[in-house]
C-alpha cells in the first residue's frame, strides 16, 4: 500500500518544509494534546511512513511513550488539507531520518539546539481530504465573531486565557485546529479556522465547513499557529449548539520558546 503517494497532492504537501502540520497525541487517560510539528516529512524508503524531529515536544513525547496512537493534520497555504491517523513506531537516534532532519532549513541554523532523535510514524488511514475557500474562511470567521459578540457561546466558570493568548486567537490570518479522541480511541485533529475568544475563558467557532466534531462535553485541545510562528495550546470541554461550537477553557500552554509546553493558566 502506498497511501501517501496515491492520495493526490498529499505527498507533495508533506514534503514542504514550511507546510503547517499538526500532531495530536493522547495519554493513557484519553486526554488529547495537539501541537504544530512542521518537521514531519514523508520517508522515501518506506511506504506510508512519516518521520519528525524531536524538538521542543516534551508533552507529545511523553504521550507517545504512553500511547502510540496519533492524529495528523496537514494544511497548505492554499487551504488544501488532509486528516490522517497513524501509529508511532519509535525513535531513530542515528541514521538517515536524523541526518535529514538535522540538515533541514528548520534546524540547520536553529539558535536553541538540534533534535534528540527522529520519531517514526506509520500512517494507517487518510480520513478526509478537503479544500477550504478564502471566502468560506472569512464568512465563518465573521459569523463566529457575531456569535461571540452576542454572547451565544455557552458555558461559564472556565480558566481565563492570558491577554496575549486571546490576542493571537482573535486573528483571522492564522491556522487554528481542534483535537480530541475519537470513538476508535485514535486522536483526530481538524481545522477550526474560525475559533476566537468569546469570553476570557472560552473560544467559539462557526461550523460552516463540515468536519467531524467532538461529542458534547468531550475533552478537547486546540492550537493556534500564526504566520509569526507564535503558538499556544488550550484545553477544555466542548459544547455544541446548532452551528456554534465552544471550548470552555481549563488549561492554557505556551507553544514555543522560552517556555515551550509551559502552563500559562
Amino acid at each position: 500500500m502506498h497511501l501517501l503517494r496515491e492520495t493526490p497532492g498529499l505527498f507533495e504537501a508533506l514534503k514542504g518544509e514550511m507546510t503547517p502540520k499538526f500532531l495530536a497525541t493522547r495519554n493513557t487517560e484519553g486526554l488529547p494534546n495537539v501541537v504544530p510539528v512542521i518537521s514531519i516529512l514523508p520517508a522515501d524508503d518506506q511506504p506510508d511512513t512519516l518521520f519528525f524531529g524531536n524538538f521542543l515536544l516534551r508533552k507529545s513525547i511523553k504521550n507517545l511513550e504512553e500511547d502510540t496512537r496519533v492524529g495528523i493534520l496537514v494544511i497548505t497555504q492554499a487551504l488544501q488539507g488532509w486528516i490522517l491517523k497513524g501509529d508511532f513506531l519509535g525513535f531513530q537516534r542515528t541514521g538517515p531520518y536524523v541526518d535529514q532532519q538535522m540538515s533541514s532549513s528548520l534546524l540547520r541554523y536553529n539558535a536553541y539546539t538540534g533534535i534528540r532523535n527522529a520519531g517514526i510514524i506509520h500512517v494507517r488511514s487518510a480520513e478526509e481530504a478537503f479544500r477550504i475557500s478564502k471566502l468560506q474562511v472569512a464568512k465563518d470567521y465573521m459569523l463566529a465573531r457575531l456569535a461571540a459578540l452576542r454572547g451565544s457561546a455557552s458555558g461559564d466558570g472556565g480558566v481565563e486565557m492570558p491577554l496575549p493568548v486571546r490576542h493571537e486567537f482573535a486573528k483571522m490570518a492564522a491556522v487554528k485546529v481542534l483535537a480530541w479522541v475519537g470513538d476508535d480511541a485514535y486522536p483526530i485533529v481538524v481545522p477550526a479556522l474560525s475559533l476566537q475568544p468569546a469570553k476570557a475563558e472560552s473560544l467559539v467557532c462557526w461550523k460552516g465547513t463540515r468536519f467531524p466534531e467532538p461529542k458534547q462535553d468531550a475533552l478537547v485541545a486546540s492550537n493556534i499557529l500564526t504566520f509569526e510562528a507564535i503558538s499556544y495550546q488550550v484545553k477544555g470541554h466542548w459544547t455544541s449548539a446548532g452551528r456554534i461550537g465552544t471550548v470552555q477553557i481549563q488549561e492554557v500552554y505556551a507553544g514555543g520558546p522560552p517556555i515551550p509546553g509551559g502552563r500559562l493558566a
